[in-house]
Protein backbone atom coordinates (compact mmCIF):
# COMPACT_ATOMS: atom_id res chain seq x y z
CA UNK A 1 0.00 0.00 0.00
CA UNK A 2 1.05 3.51 -0.47
CA UNK A 3 1.00 6.02 1.84
CA UNK A 4 -2.58 7.75 2.22
CA UNK A 5 -0.56 11.02 1.87
CA UNK A 6 0.98 10.28 -1.52
CA UNK A 7 -2.42 9.05 -2.68
CA UNK A 8 -4.17 12.10 -1.72
CA UNK A 9 -1.68 14.59 -3.27
CA UNK A 10 -1.92 12.82 -6.72
CA UNK A 11 -5.77 12.43 -6.46
CA UNK A 12 -5.45 16.49 -5.88
CA UNK A 13 -3.13 16.66 -8.95
CA UNK A 14 -5.72 14.31 -10.66
CA UNK A 15 -8.93 16.57 -9.77
CA UNK A 16 -7.01 19.89 -10.37
CA UNK A 17 -6.21 18.80 -13.61
CA UNK A 18 -9.63 17.56 -14.69
CA UNK A 19 -11.40 21.47 -13.14
CA UNK A 20 -9.03 23.13 -15.32
CA UNK A 21 -9.42 21.33 -18.41
CA UNK A 22 -6.46 19.86 -19.13
CA UNK A 23 -7.98 16.36 -18.55
CA UNK A 24 -11.06 16.36 -20.60
CA UNK A 25 -14.41 14.83 -20.07
CA UNK A 26 -14.29 10.90 -22.01
CA UNK A 27 -10.93 11.26 -21.97
CA UNK A 28 -9.19 7.45 -21.55
CA UNK A 29 -6.60 7.24 -18.19
CA UNK A 30 -3.38 5.25 -18.83
CA UNK A 31 -1.60 4.35 -15.62
CA UNK A 32 1.69 4.37 -17.19
CA UNK A 33 1.06 7.93 -18.37
CA UNK A 34 0.02 9.23 -15.04
CA UNK A 35 2.79 7.97 -13.40
CA UNK A 36 5.54 9.78 -16.05
CA UNK A 37 3.35 12.95 -15.43
CA UNK A 38 3.30 13.37 -11.73
CA UNK A 39 6.31 11.32 -11.23
CA UNK A 40 5.10 8.66 -8.76
CA UNK A 41 4.39 4.58 -8.65
CA UNK A 42 1.12 2.88 -9.95
CA UNK A 43 0.26 1.98 -6.56
CA UNK A 44 -0.82 5.62 -5.85
CA UNK A 45 -2.15 6.25 -9.28
CA UNK A 46 -4.41 3.03 -9.16
CA UNK A 47 -5.68 4.08 -6.05
CA UNK A 48 -6.36 8.38 -6.50
CA UNK A 49 -8.45 7.01 -9.33
CA UNK A 50 -10.30 4.60 -6.81
CA UNK A 51 -10.76 7.87 -4.83
CA UNK A 52 -11.99 9.67 -7.99
CA UNK A 53 -14.44 7.57 -8.83
CA UNK A 54 -16.26 7.41 -5.14
CA UNK A 55 -17.25 11.64 -6.25
CA UNK A 56 -18.08 10.37 -9.82
CA UNK A 57 -15.19 12.47 -11.42
CA UNK A 58 -13.73 9.24 -12.67
CA UNK A 59 -15.44 6.27 -14.18
CA UNK A 60 -14.19 2.61 -14.23
CA UNK A 61 -14.72 0.07 -15.66
CA UNK A 62 -13.03 -3.62 -14.64
CA UNK A 63 -10.88 -4.77 -16.97
CA UNK A 64 -11.25 -1.74 -19.27
CA UNK A 65 -9.87 0.90 -17.60
CA UNK A 66 -10.73 4.17 -16.74
CA UNK A 67 -12.01 7.53 -17.83
CA UNK A 68 -12.76 11.08 -17.13
CA UNK A 69 -16.21 10.87 -16.20
CA UNK A 70 -18.54 12.07 -19.21
CA UNK A 71 -20.97 14.87 -19.00
CA UNK A 72 -24.45 15.09 -19.96
CA UNK A 73 -27.33 17.79 -20.42
CA UNK A 74 -29.72 15.31 -18.54
CA UNK A 75 -27.12 14.85 -15.37
CA UNK A 76 -26.43 18.55 -14.86
CA UNK A 77 -30.23 19.14 -14.70
CA UNK A 78 -30.74 16.08 -12.40
CA UNK A 79 -27.97 17.42 -10.08
CA UNK A 80 -29.23 21.17 -10.06
CA UNK A 81 -33.06 19.42 -9.74
CA UNK A 82 -31.83 17.54 -7.13
CA UNK A 83 -29.76 20.64 -5.32
CA UNK A 84 -32.63 23.14 -5.58
CA UNK A 85 -35.17 20.72 -3.55
CA UNK A 86 -32.75 19.59 -1.01
CA UNK A 87 -31.61 23.02 -0.59
CA UNK A 88 -34.95 24.57 -0.07
CA UNK A 89 -36.17 21.76 2.52
CA UNK A 90 -32.92 22.54 4.25
CA UNK A 91 -32.76 26.30 3.98
CA UNK A 92 -36.78 26.20 5.65
CA UNK A 93 -35.63 24.05 8.45
CA UNK A 94 -33.04 26.09 9.03
CA UNK A 95 -35.06 29.33 9.59
CA UNK A 96 -37.27 27.48 11.49
CA UNK A 97 -34.90 25.71 13.97
CA UNK A 98 -31.97 28.13 13.63
CA UNK A 99 -29.95 29.13 16.69
CA UNK A 100 -28.43 32.52 17.32
CA UNK A 101 -25.19 30.96 16.73
CA UNK A 102 -26.03 29.95 13.37
CA UNK A 103 -27.39 33.44 12.20
CA UNK A 104 -23.91 34.51 13.35
CA UNK A 105 -22.06 32.51 10.83
CA UNK A 106 -24.27 33.46 8.38
CA UNK A 107 -23.44 36.95 8.73
CA UNK A 108 -19.74 35.70 9.18
CA UNK A 109 -19.30 33.89 6.03
CA UNK A 110 -21.68 36.49 4.16
CA UNK A 111 -19.13 39.45 5.51
CA UNK A 112 -16.15 37.33 4.18
CA UNK A 113 -17.65 36.99 0.63
CA UNK A 114 -18.39 40.76 0.53
CA UNK A 115 -14.59 41.30 1.04
CA UNK A 116 -13.71 39.30 -1.75
CA UNK A 117 -11.99 41.84 -4.47
CA UNK A 118 -12.81 41.43 -8.05
CA UNK A 119 -9.40 42.36 -10.50
CA UNK A 120 -10.61 42.11 -13.77
CA UNK A 121 -8.58 39.59 -15.60
CA UNK A 122 -6.74 38.13 -12.53
CA UNK A 123 -10.06 37.39 -11.09
CA UNK A 124 -9.29 34.54 -8.41
CA UNK A 125 -12.50 32.47 -9.30
CA UNK A 126 -11.32 29.43 -6.79
CA UNK A 127 -11.17 31.92 -3.79
CA UNK A 128 -14.74 33.36 -5.03
CA UNK A 129 -15.48 29.57 -4.79
CA UNK A 130 -14.69 28.86 -1.92
CA UNK A 131 -16.41 31.66 0.10
CA UNK A 132 -19.18 31.61 -1.76
CA UNK A 133 -19.86 28.03 -1.22
CA UNK A 134 -18.73 28.66 2.73
CA UNK A 135 -21.97 31.44 3.24
CA UNK A 136 -24.43 29.50 0.83
CA UNK A 137 -23.64 26.06 3.19
CA UNK A 138 -23.88 27.99 6.13
CA UNK A 139 -27.60 29.43 4.77
CA UNK A 140 -28.88 25.54 5.19
CA UNK A 141 -26.46 24.67 8.35
CA UNK A 142 -29.19 25.19 10.99
CA UNK A 143 -31.21 22.23 9.50
CA UNK A 144 -29.38 20.34 12.15
CA UNK A 145 -28.94 17.44 9.72
CA UNK A 146 -25.53 15.75 9.15
CA UNK A 147 -26.78 13.00 6.63
CA UNK A 148 -28.41 15.95 3.98
CA UNK A 149 -25.55 18.52 3.99
CA UNK A 150 -23.12 15.50 3.32
CA UNK A 151 -25.53 14.76 0.27
CA UNK A 152 -25.40 18.64 -0.42
CA UNK A 153 -21.76 18.71 -0.32
CA UNK A 154 -21.68 15.49 -2.95
CA UNK A 155 -24.24 17.00 -5.31
CA UNK A 156 -22.13 20.46 -4.85
CA UNK A 157 -18.99 18.68 -5.68
CA UNK A 158 -20.52 17.01 -9.25
CA UNK A 159 -21.48 20.37 -9.93
CA UNK A 160 -18.71 21.96 -9.64
CA UNK A 161 -17.23 19.91 -12.30
CA UNK A 162 -19.73 20.83 -14.95
CA UNK A 163 -19.16 24.69 -13.62
CA UNK A 164 -15.49 24.08 -14.38
CA UNK A 165 -15.62 23.09 -17.82
CA UNK A 166 -18.10 25.60 -18.80
CA UNK A 167 -15.78 28.28 -17.25
CA UNK A 168 -12.85 26.71 -19.25
CA UNK A 169 -14.69 27.02 -22.09
CA UNK A 170 -16.49 30.71 -21.40
CA UNK A 171 -14.50 32.66 -19.13
CA UNK A 172 -17.20 35.37 -19.07
CA UNK A 173 -20.04 33.30 -18.78
CA UNK A 174 -20.57 33.88 -15.23
CA UNK A 175 -19.57 37.54 -14.91
CA UNK A 176 -23.65 38.08 -13.78
CA UNK A 177 -23.79 35.90 -11.13
CA UNK A 178 -21.06 37.70 -8.94
CA UNK A 179 -24.10 39.35 -7.66
CA UNK A 180 -23.40 40.68 -3.91
CA UNK A 181 -26.36 42.38 -3.41
CA UNK A 182 -28.14 39.03 -4.64
CA UNK A 183 -26.28 37.39 -1.95
CA UNK A 184 -27.38 40.14 0.47
CA UNK A 185 -31.07 39.87 -0.35
CA UNK A 186 -30.46 36.27 0.61
CA UNK A 187 -29.46 36.79 3.66
CA UNK A 188 -31.60 39.47 4.78
CA UNK A 189 -34.28 36.96 4.03
CA UNK A 190 -33.10 34.12 5.59
CA UNK A 191 -32.17 36.43 8.61
CA UNK A 192 -35.77 37.72 8.77
CA UNK A 193 -37.17 34.26 8.49
CA UNK A 194 -38.94 35.23 5.20
CA UNK A 195 -39.19 31.42 4.45
CA UNK A 196 -41.26 31.90 1.02
CA UNK A 197 -39.16 34.69 -0.53
CA UNK A 198 -35.68 32.90 0.78
CA UNK A 199 -36.72 29.90 -1.19
CA UNK A 200 -37.74 31.57 -3.91
CA UNK A 201 -34.84 33.92 -4.35
CA UNK A 202 -32.35 30.96 -3.91
CA UNK A 203 -34.15 28.87 -5.97
CA UNK A 204 -33.82 31.75 -8.88
CA UNK A 205 -30.29 32.11 -8.62
CA UNK A 206 -29.73 28.14 -8.83
CA UNK A 207 -31.72 27.82 -11.88
CA UNK A 208 -29.43 30.96 -13.24
CA UNK A 209 -25.78 28.99 -12.85
CA UNK A 210 -27.80 25.64 -14.52
CA UNK A 211 -28.49 27.76 -17.52
CA UNK A 212 -25.01 29.19 -17.91
CA UNK A 213 -23.72 26.20 -17.64
CA UNK A 214 -26.11 24.27 -20.14
CA UNK A 215 -24.71 25.59 -23.47
CA UNK A 216 -21.40 24.07 -23.04
CA UNK A 217 -22.08 20.71 -21.96
CA UNK A 218 -24.78 20.31 -25.00
CA UNK A 219 -22.06 21.59 -27.67
CA UNK A 220 -20.00 18.85 -25.82
CA UNK A 221 -22.23 16.47 -26.36
CA UNK A 222 -22.86 17.13 -29.67
CA UNK A 223 -18.99 17.13 -30.68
Amino acid sequence: MSSPTLTDKVAKLICQDILSGELKPNQKLVVAELKEKYQVGASPVREALIQLSWIKYITLEPQKGCWVSPVSKSELYDLYESLRIISSVLLEKSIENGSESWELEILTEFHKLSRFKFQGDSFNWTEWEERQHAFYHSLIKGCLSKNMLNFVDDITRQIKRYRHIALNNQPNSFEDLFDLELHEKIMKLTLDKDIKGAKQLLDDYLERMRSEIEPTVKSIEIA
